[in-house]
């Protein structure tokens, strides 16, 4: 009965997951758009590298390395933020 009440958390938490990555998605396409191919592929690079470390929280099975990657994807959520404010304020600084 544990295990059932542990994947049922997990469950929550990938929808959880999914419905941040969708209004982050929706946020995007109201953006203005970006003419600095150079930010477009910092941007895009994050996102990727948000989507790698997501899947490897995901499978982690110790704690140490769950915090870690936490840690990583919190810093890559906060240059992406960066990046995406650089981009709505029209390009490169």
């Amino acid at each position: 009965m544990g295990d059932a009440g542990e994947g049922l958390i997990d469950a929550d938490d990938r929808i959880q997951e999914r419905m941040e990555e969708l209004a982050r998605a929706r946020a995007e396409k109201r953006a203005p758009e970006v003419r600095d191919p150079d930010l477009l592929r910092t941007i895009e690079s994050l996102r990727l590298a948000r989507v790698d470390l997501q899947r490897q929280l995901e499978s982690a099975t110790q704690e140490r390395r769950r915090v870690f990657v936490a840690d990583a994807i919190a810093e890559i959520d906060r240059r992406l933020a960066e990046a995406s404010a650089r981009a709505r304020q029209g390009g490169s600084q």
